[in-house]
């Protein structure tokens, strides 16, 4: 019961490999957050990307419209709103009419901004952005508060008496989180305004063992300007695929793995290769990758559970495509089947009933038989014993 309420998403970027149609892979990215509502998947973190050929989405806000029309439950958020790419009114703005439209299930995400060549079409200086993101989420946090006209003026944005034209659907507002890599700033800025966390660096080598550390940072800030953290707003996100066992989970995703390795992050952005020779079991070993049967995942969602020294209150997988279109859509299934119950409490009735059961069966069902030949008899009829039998399966009176 410890892990009640344990929150599940994806944090879909999203990953489309080149030379696929762009207009079925963002068709897939919607029917893929429809069937995460279907399964009862709480939330999706959707992101913002302008180069690069890979992640295609330009505007989160416009994902999140369409798939609100076509789910029910599943809460949608920008993973992350690039905040120096926009004025932060019209970000203000743009959620608020969100909030309404989904009546509440909308979220933000903020960020600097992931890609550099994004801020190098933008004529911005990869320096600035993340002073520029703390300035942002300031203006935001003050128009949303409501209590006066805002008047702001930066070196790269001015607001004069602004205020929101709609107040919020959300009380207070609309829920509002801080991506976090392996520095320091997303947790000062998370905790500057008490506000979530997506730990994006919890996926990455060493990420697991920081994330304690990570989570002081927010806290010291937090209490430095008069804010609290809470843990039920700490996502972590990490890369994931399940299949019935661990070999066959690893064999469906490993090549999809090395190409989008390989061809985006290495020769595209220039990350410097990895050095193991198996980095999917390196990254399941390392706890950064969860990989494997329903029963390997787990362990590894209770490991980082320990390494956060206190919880936190959601797993975020990256989205992929790294097997077949039928084995991420199987995999998202078995994770809701068999792994979303365990940290949910949901389970622990049902197996308590059933040890109930079987351990009071001759007590409880042991008149059963009796109960069926009274049933004929009383009424004048003779029943043979193999129809009675027949009729008490499973101890039911049938």
């Amino acid at each position: 019961m410890a892990h009640r309420g344990l929150k599940f998403g994806v944090f879909l970027a999203p990953f489309h490999r080149l030379g696929e149609n762009p207009t079925l892979a963002i068709g897939r990215d919607v029917e893929l957050l429809q069937w995460l509502d279907e399964l009862g998947f709480d939330e999706a973190w959707i992101g913002e990307h302008h180069s690069a050929g890979w992640e295609l989405i330009a505007s989160p806000e416009l994902i999140i419209a369409a798939a609100a029309e076509k789910t029910k439950y599943i809460r949608l958020g920008s993973g992350v709103t690039s905040l120096p790419y926009h004025h932060p009114f019209l970000v203000a703005q743009r959620w608020v009419q969100l909030d309404h439209m989904t009546r509440g299930r909308a979220m933000l995400g903020c960020g600097p901004g992931a890609l550099t060549s994004d801020a190098y079409m933008l004529g911005i200086e990869p320096s600035t952005q993340r002073p520029r993101m703390l300035e942002a989420m300031d203006a935001i946090m003050r128009l949303l508060k409501g209590d006066e006209p805002v008047t702001m003026k930066t070196d790269w944005f001015e607001m004069n008496q602004a205020r929101l034209h709609l107040a919020p659907y959300s009380d207070p507002h609309f829920e509002i989180a801080v991506a976090s890599t392996i520095t320091p700033f997303g947790m000062i800025a998370a905790g500057t305004h008490g506000v979530g966390v997506l730990s994006i660096g919890a996926g990455l080598p060493g990420g697991p063992e920081a994330m304690a550390t990570q989570w002081k940072i927010a806290e010291d800030y937090a209490a430095k300007n008069g804010k609290t953290m809470d843990r039920k707003n700490w996502r972590i996100v990490v890369s994931a695929h399940i299949a019935e066992d661990d070999e066959q989970a690893l064999r469906e995703v490993n090549r999809g793995e090395r190409i989008e390795t390989l061809t985006y992050f290495e020769d595209t952005l220039g990350r410097p290769p990895g050095r193991a020779d198996d980095p999917l079991r390196e990254g399941v070993k390392m706890g950064t990758t969860l990989v494997g049967s329903p029963e390997t995942v787990i362990k590894g969602i209770n490991r980082l559970l320990g390494y956060s020294q206190g919880g936190f209150g959601g797993i975020l997988f990256r989205a992929h495509e790294w097997a077949s279109r039928e084995q991420t859509m199987r995999s998202y299934e078995l994770f809701a089947r068999y792994v979303m119950p365990v940290f949910q409490a949901s389970l622990d009735p049902i197996a308590a009933s059933n040890t109930w059961a079987r351990e009071n069966r001759k007590q409880v069902f042991g008149p059963t038989v009796e109960a069926v030949k009274r049933a004929f008899t009383d009424f004048g009829a003779a029943v043979p014993e193999e129809a009675v039998r027949a009729r008490t399966i499973g101890g039911r009176d049938v």
